[in-house]
């Protein structure tokens, strides 16, 4: 693979070798984990759609254990920004591999993390300089309502509908995107968790915030996985503004939009919204399990200092090699690699517009609406051609592909798109 190849599909799919790992999948693996429909399909007559089992990635390319190529769409949930496999990212992973793979958290720091620290505290250039840094999105979400409760006092959280902050159980019950993930759970989720339609206006927001139990605005400047929505102009700032007329604090979850995925550092900044706390994950790492909740030094001082004995860590805290590869990621990240991001982008939309598509979203962080309730269909077709690509929602799919995107590749993902309709 070249990272700009063209799907290459050689057998049906799934593959022999794909078929037969999901098989020893389904004895050994949860069966809440991964969707397996090929003894169900047998039953039932309906078509096999048993996932592909990836071997191999590199740039915007998925190589599968039966050697079929596809074009991914996803960036694997949105972390390969940069690429597959990207070049400067492994280097440098590979050369802490070589020194130091792990460290001791809160105990004994090592000197990468410590260089990570203060990279990112420059990167977004806003004053968001004292991170607590996890291994996924969630351990950023809990840390930010951890550092709400304790910098107010409260533990009321406003969330908006359709917003996916993670599933671990401290974050569960902020979610409104599926009710069935929250359900099973809801005695033992958040007690105190308000929810209003993302993008709507923001009166009933006053109201509750002018209650005084609200302590920690919570809410993605672009919602991610529940239909990649751009809110109004305004209104992520006229948000912030009540909340701290109110006394709480505001959290962006960049968990998706961050680090250059919409075309800039971050999307709250631009849309004139400056949080008190930000969540990063997904890109930060390139790859490798890596998030951070930044805040401001004001309020992350409402966190006392450590006496010998951390009050929020956890064994992989600082992962070095994490750490190494995130340093990586942000030197990437300059002004050169936001341009692309933004003409890689542009290009991706004027091609499905000119297809005939509606595209919303922004960078390479898109919608393509391809018909009522016809979005899961036209993902497995797609799949079919080559293509890897998620729902968005019932009627758009989520394409958020790498940077190293051809324009050859999105050519044919049109292709693909049109013979699906």
């Amino acid at each position: 693979m070249t990272g700009q190849d063209l799907p290459a599909i050689g057998t049906p799919l799934p593959g022999p070798r794909s078929r037969a790992l999901v098989d020893t999948l389904a004895q050994h693996e949860c069966p809440a984990i991964t969707a397996r429909r090929a003894r169900r399909a047998a039953t039932l007559g309906a078509a096999d759609d048993d996932p592909v089992v990836w071997d191999e990635a590199l740039g915007a390319n998925v190589r599968d254990v039966d050697g079929n190529v596809f074009v991914d769409l996803t960036s694997g949930f949105g972390v390969a920004l940069l690429g597959h496999r990207d070049p400067e990212v492994v280097a440098a992973a590979s050369a802490q591999a070589q020194r130091l793979v792990h460290a001791m958290g809160d105990a004994w720091p090592d000197a990468t993390r410590v260089a990570l620290l203060e990279r990112l505290a420059a990167f977004g250039g806003d004053g968001l300089s004292v991170a607590l840094l996890g291994l996924s999105g969630s351990d950023a979400v809990d840390a930010a309502v951890k550092t709400a409760v304790l910098a107010t006092g409260r533990t009321g959280v406003l969330a908006f509908g359709g917003a996916y902050h993670g599933l671990s159980l401290g974050v569960l019950g902020l979610q409104g995107y599926e009710p069935a993930f929250t359900e099973p759970f809801r005695p033992i989720t958040h007690p105190d968790v308000q929810r209003l339609p993302y993008g709507a206006p923001l009166d009933p927001a006053r109201a509750l915030l002018e209650t005084g139990r609200i302590g920690l605005v919570l809410v993605e400047p672009v919602l991610g996985r529940g239909g990649i929505r751009v809110p109004p102009d305004g209104w992520l700032a006229e948000l912030g503004a009540l909340a701290r007329r109110a006394g709480a604090l505001v959290c962006h979850d960049e968990i998706q939009t961050g680090l250059g995925r919409t075309g800039v550092p971050f999307a709250g900044p631009a849309a004139g919204a400056v949080p008190d706390l930000r969540c990063v994950g997904k890109a930060l790492g390139g790859g490798f399990p890596l998030s951070a909740c930044c805040g401001t030094p004001e309020v992350m001082a409402a966190w006392a200092p450590s006496t010998g004995q951390a009050i929020h860590t956890q064994t992989f805290l600082g992962h070095p090699i994490g750490c190494a590869a995130a340093l990586a990621v942000l030197r990437r990240t300059d002004a050169d690699t936001l341009a692309a991001v933004r003409a890689r982008g542009g290009a991706l939309r004027d091609a499905l517009v000119g297809a005939g598509f509606a595209v919303r979203g922004a960078g390479l962080m898109r919608a393509v609406t391809v018909g009522r309730g016809r979005a899961l269909s036209v993902s497995r077709q797609l799949v079919q051609r080559g293509f890897l690509v998620l729902p968005a929602d019932g009627d758009s799919l989520s394409l958020t592909p790498p940077l190293p995107l051809s324009d050859a590749q999105i050519g044919a993902l049109a292709e693909a798109l049109v013979s699906c309709s």
